[in-house]
């Protein structure tokens, strides 16, 4: 469900992205302007079953899960950019990662803000510039590329 301040939940979240637990990394939208940006949340919790294993006397979200929920907002804004619903023939890849840097660790029990800013299309290839924070500190800023495929 979508307000008019571009903000929709789970349900619409999970309308747009093929992801599913454990490995859907969005848990809502706070604000999307449909042209050029998206906030979106990610809330971490020690139920996650990454935790079992990284590392479990001293957990840490993993640095390329970050990546990944930073990739699945800018799959989130690249429909609301398009107006356009998932096919069941198209598939959206994460195709390339530049400029990754990490800045903070993020914990169970933090809040991950999740904010995308589309760059620019070229022939189905997109590029997105995202950044993650926790408490407004940066955890971890990256630029995104993304390409549609036929399936």
């Amino acid at each position: 469900m979508a307000n008019d301040q571009g903000a929709f939940d789970i349900k619409e979240v999970l309308r747009l992205l093929p992801h599913r637990y454990p490995f859907l990394l969005v848990d809502k939208v706070v604000a999307c302007d449909a042209k050029t940006s998206i906030h979106a949340i990610k809330n971490v919790t020690v139920n996650e079953p990454i935790f079992t294993g990284h590392f479990p006397e001293n957990p840490i979200f993993p640095g390329v899960l970050i990546l990944e929920a930073l990739a699945q907002a800018a799959g989130l804004l690249g429909f609301k950019i398009t107006s356009s619903d998932p096919g069941v023939n198209d598939l959206y890849l994460f195709a390339g990662v530049d400029n990754a840097r990490f800045k903070r660790q993020v914990l169970p029990g933090d809040t991950m803000h999740l904010h995308v800013t589309f760059v620019k299309e070229r022939r189905g290839i997109w590029v997105f510039s995202g950044r993650a924070e926790v408490d407004g500190e940066l955890a971890c800023s990256a630029d995104i590329i993304c390409a549609r495929r036929e399936v």
